[in-house]
């Protein structure tokens, strides 16, 4: 029997589709989330993103071989050289500086995301690393996707969040996604039915965290 990422989300059909549904998610699509929680999601993604950059250094300490452990790398380059300066860049569009970011306290939401996937990683292997962060990675792709193909999103300059739409439809993100998608896919085929079971309980536990760190950001909550 052979798995793939497809049977991650089937096997967590429920919480996958909250994630990607989520009442944040809809509401910064049609342009009616209360800039107050874009900004407290804002911060807290800022933080979010630090520890993410530490997670894709462990999955560098973790790799086996030199094609993961280049993967590896150009997560962490892409985290640390590229989405935190767009992060600050956007952030000072709302009003956010530099120097609020680096005082922020993080929310509970934000620890127990970002030290799970932290956690995993040193209890296990690379594997259940990669699966603790795919909901992340792959799956803000899939929030961008389905928004887009929404009837009530807005899009344009009537929407304060189309520039977050658009960061994530861009073929770019887009693109690390599915590099993301294949690495994982090409692992878990070859995974035993026990081995997948364990990966499924990885995958729901970080999709709820998600769903929770949008509740964070949708409640202001500390």
């Amino acid at each position: 029997m052979s798995f793939t990422f497809d049977d991650l989300k089937k096997d967590n059909r429920q919480p996958w589709t909250g994630y990607i549904q989520h009442d944040f998610v809809r509401q910064l699509g049609d342009g009616t989330l209360a800039p107050e929680a874009f900004r407290h999601y804002l911060k807290q993604d800022y933080l979010f993103l630090i520890q993410f950059g530490r997670a894709f250094a462990l999955a560098a300490y973790k790799s086996p071989t030199l094609s993961d452990l280049r993967h590896a790398k150009a997560g962490f380059d892409a985290i640390i050289d590229l989405e935190l300066g767009l992060h600050i860049d956007y952030c000072q569009q709302w009003g956010i500086s530099e120097q609020d970011l680096a005082e922020l306290p993080e929310a509970r939401a934000t620890l127990a995301y970002t030290r799970y996937v932290l956690d995993t990683g040193n209890r296990g292997d690379l594997l259940d690393m990669h699966v603790a962060l795919a909901p992340c990675l792959v799956g803000y792709a899939e929030v961008a996707r389905w928004l887009i193909e929404q009837p009530g999103t807005v899009r344009g300059e009537n929407n304060p969040y189309e520039a977050w739409i658009a960061m994530y439809e861009s073929p770019e993100f887009q693109a690390a996604a599915q590099a993301e998608r294949v690495w994982l896919n090409e692992r878990l085929k070859d995974v035993t039915p026990v081995r997948f079971k364990q990966l499924s309980r990885i995958f729901n536990d970080a999709t709820r965290l998600e769903i929770d760190f949008w509740g964070m950001g949708l409640h202001q909550q500390m």
